[in-house]
């Protein structure tokens, strides 16, 4: 069993296992020699490269930084060396219900936020005047500003930013932003 192992280490017994392997000319064989290296990668159709290499594309060159699609909606109120303090806030979700949804659920509403057309964000403002308060509203942006307070903040959804109302309660000290929420026609937002 040796003796077969040692005659099939051969060159030439090499050579026509890659022969009957690849079903092609020797000429393509040929070009091993003695001293060449048969590897796994050999046994099959011989590849050849037909594809040429063509001469390296012109680079476009961009005078410009970054994309303005890359740059988020609000990030222009960005300023981490402002020394005043974020306030508290929360974001809800409101829905407008009638008395079909409610008793009847004769409505497609049901009570998770897919149904909700507005979102309304509550943020605590201790000690602040109405006649200090500076808001923007972008489409998925809120900017809010005092002497005391800065809140960044981007939305979940994108607004109706011509249809928000802002409400301040002096007693809890608390400015009620009441936005519509702009939402794609689905089977739910019909």
């Amino acid at each position: 069993m040796e003796q077969s192992l040692d005659g099939f280490s051969s060159v030439s017994s090499i050579d026509a296992l890659c022969v009957l392997l690849n079903n092609s000319d020797q000429e393509e064989i040929e070009g091993l020699s003695s001293l060449s290296v048969v590897n796994p990668g050999d046994i099959g159709p011989l590849r050849r490269q037909e594809k040429k290499v063509s001469a390296p594309e012109k680079v476009k060159i961009i005078k410009e930084i970054w994309n303005v699609l890359e740059v988020s909606e609000g990030s222009e109120f960005d300023d981490s060396l402002d020394p005043r303090e974020q306030p508290e806030y929360k974001i809800f979700f409101k829905q407008r219900v009638g008395s079909e949804d409610i008793f009847l659920a004769m409505g497609r509403k049901d009570p998770s936020t897919a149904c909700c057309e507005d979102l309304v964000v509550k943020i605590q403002l201790p000690n602040t005047k109405t006649s200090d308060v500076s808001l923007d509203i972008r489409s998925q942006f809120l900017d809010l500003r005092t002497p005391k307070y800065k809140l960044g903040l981007h939305l979940p959804h994108p607004i109706n930013e011509k249809t928000g109302k802002a409400h301040f309660k002096v007693d809890t000290e608390t400015l009620e932003v009441t936005l519509t929420m702009v939402r794609d026609f689905d089977f739910v937002n019909f």
